[in-house]
Parts: C-alpha cells; sequence; structure tokens
C-alpha cells in the first residue's frame, strides 16, 4: 500500500494530475476533437508554455488526434522581448513543432491608432492567430487564460457594472474556436507544473507592474481578500460563474423564443417586432429583447449602453408615432403604428 502511495506521489509529482484535468476539460467541452489542427498562442509564460507542453504530450502520445501550431507575438516593448522569442523558437525546434513568430511595435501600433496598450496588444495577437489559422488551415486556437484570470475578470466587470453576462468571466470555448484547456487550473499549479518539467519559462516582469486595472486587481485585490476574507476566492468566483452561465444561457433561451414570438419582420436591413406585445413583456425581457434584436441588426451590441436601452423603453412605453432614437450611428430605433423598427444605417 505504502508503494502504490510512493507511486502516486512520484506521477503527479511529473504533472500528470494537472495533465488529467486539462484532458478532463478538454472532454467536457468538446475543445479538440480527432483531426483538429490547432494554432497555439505561446509568449513563453509559465501559462502559455505549460498549456503547449501539455498539448504537445497529448499529441506525441496519441492521447488525442489532433495537430499543433505555435504563434508567438514579439510586441518590442520589453528588452527581454528578443530572448523571449529566442526561447519559443528552441522549444518547438527542440519538439519538433511548426512556429511562427512576428515583431511589432505595439507601443507604436497603438499611438497611431489611438488605443490603450492593452487593448492594442490584444488586437495584435488576435490578428495574428486568425491569420495563422487561414495560413494553415486550422480550425482552433488555443489561448493559455486559467482559473486566476477567469476570477480577475469577473472582478473586473463587476467594476464596470456589467449584467450577469459579465458574471461568466472566460470560457472554455468561445466563437466555437478560441479554446482555453486550462481553464480549470489554477496559476500555483501551473507554476508548479512548469518547474516540475523544467520548463523554465519567461518572466514578465510589467506582470508585477500595478499600472493597469488588471494587474491592480492580480497584485493588490484579490491577495487582500484572500488574507482578509475568503482564502479560497479563485475557487469561489469560478462557483459564481457557473451558476452565472446557467442563469445567462436560461435567460438567452426565454429571449430568442419571445424575439421569434413577437418578430413581424427581419432582412439583412432592417427588423420589426410587434409594439404591444413588446410592452407586455417583462421589463428584464425587453431589455434582453431590445440588446439581442440591435445585435441581430447590426452583428453586436457594442457601445450600446444601459441609459440608450432605457430610453428606447421609454419611447415604446409612450408609444408616440414617428419617435425615433438612435443609441449609435449605425442603427435607428422607430416607434410607428403599433411597431417597433429596428434599422441599420449605411
Amino acid at each position: 500500500m505504502q508503494s502504490i502511495n510512493k507511486l502516486t506521489e512520484q506521477n503527479e509529482s511529473k504533472g500528470e494530475f494537472m495533465e488529467q484535468k486539462v484532458l478532463n476539460t478538454i472532454k467536457e467541452y468538446k475543445l479538440i476533437e480527432n483531426g483538429d489542427r490547432v494554432i497555439v498562442g505561446v509568449s513563453g509564460g509559465p501559462d502559455s508554455i505549460s498549456l503547449l507542453n501539455v498539448l504537445n504530450k497529448f499529441q506525441k502520445n496519441k492521447t488525442l488526434n489532433f495537430e499543433i501550431i505555435v504563434a508567438h507575438i514579439n510586441h518590442q516593448i520589453r528588452e527581454e522581448a528578443d530572448s523571449d522569442e529566442k526561447y519559443v523558437r528552441e522549444y518547438c525546434e527542440k519538439n519538433q513543432i511548426k512556429c511562427y513568430t512576428k515583431r511589432i511595435d505595439v507601443i507604436k501600433y497603438a499611438n497611431n491608432n489611438k488605443m490603450g496598450l492593452e487593448e492594442a496588444g490584444r488586437k495584435i495577437r488576435y490578428d495574428f492567430f486568425d491569420e495563422i489559422l487561414k495560413k494553415e488551415n486550422a480550425n482552433k486556437i488555443a489561448i493559455a487564460h486559467n482559473k486566476n484570470d477567469k476570477a480577475e475578470t469577473i472582478i473586473m466587470n463587476i467594476i464596470r457594472g456589467s449584467g450577469i453576462s459579465g458574471l461568466r468571466g472566460i470560457e472554455p470555448i468561445r466563437d466555437g474556436k478560441y479554446i482555453r484547456p486550462i481553464i480549470d487550473c489554477e496559476r500555483s499549479e501551473i507554476e508548479k507544473y512548469a518547474e516540475e518539467n523544467e520548463l523554465n519559462p519567461r518572466i514578465d516582469k510589467t506582470n508585477f507592474e500595478n499600472d493597469c486595472t488588471r494587474n491592480k486587481i492580480r497584485n493588490i485585490v484579490l491577495p487582500y481578500i484572500k488574507d482578509e476574507f475568503n482564502s479560497n476566492i479563485i475557487e469561489t468566483l469560478n462557483r459564481m460563474s457557473l451558476v452565472a452561465v446557467e442563469t445567462d444561457e436560461y435567460i438567452k433561451r426565454k429571449v430568442e423564443e419571445e424575439y421569434n414570438r413577437i418578430k413581424i419582420e427581419e432582412n439583412l436591413e432592417k427588423i420589426v417586432l410587434d409594439l404591444k406585445e413588446f410592452n407586455s413583456k417583462e421589463m428584464l425581457i425587453r431589455k434582453e429583447l431590445l440588446i439581442y434584436t440591435i445585435s441581430k441588426v447590426l452583428g453586436n451590441s457594442q457601445n450600446i449602453e444601459k441609459v440608450n436601452v432605457e430610453d428606447i423603453i421609454k419611447m415604446c412605453e409612450k408609444n408616440v408615432g414617428n419617435k425615433y432614437l438612435m443609441p449609435n450611428k449605425n442603427i435607428k430605433v422607430l416607434v410607428n403604428k403599433g411597431k417597433i423598427f429596428f434599422e441599420a444605417i449605411n
């Protein structure tokens, strides 16, 4: 019995426990299926290199039938950026993994496009991932978000006044192609895995600088909550997100059902809803119906604020003919003859 326990401890010390957890996540959410070609975003940090190492093992030992291709962006911000790129290249060469790298001055890009540095970096990364995905005829992009990232995102969304959808945090799969295989792993166990497997990851020192909201939440807010209120806050927030997902999915199903009931007309440029039926719905459903319909017309509901939704609801309740509102420059919402018109503006 003692020898069995020792063997178990030895296996776990090699990181097999985390690898099994990642495999369970992949299977539960069907993140990787037979024949998939997966682009893996790798910075060289503990999270991404551990993700790559796990996926590489799954590929090599045929645990899963898929291919991986690495994509690395050199942001040219930090002095260590070139050595980070070299580190990723060397890992890929050693393990015979195809690797694409790109160098771009993110600070210059952000200034030219009037964007924040974090936003610019994210856009550049995702554009590059999509570019390699098309070039390699791949169908998935693996990103190394973990349980801590998810908790940080939930707190950020709460601070911003997000609705229930914001409490979902970061999900295992988005748009059918962005997958997060280590989303159920905490940062501490990922760092331990990297150490035990002698991956010697690169450390981005800017993660310890409290110059942006996420870093402040990571380095100040969460440690304070852990010390003063709830030592298990990461797990607590992740459990809460599962409840939020269930609730949000239920609301979305109800909204879609109501939309189909009160829809009069729908085409590429215009959607028409029955005004009387719309006004008869509960306030929550009306708000969600507006966001859902605007998303149908525009493809998304970005830049549609709470005040825009409330103003449209007031206009519908007053039912004054030929009144309209423009929640943004791309759409007009008009009330006329017992109907609500949502019209795209080209």
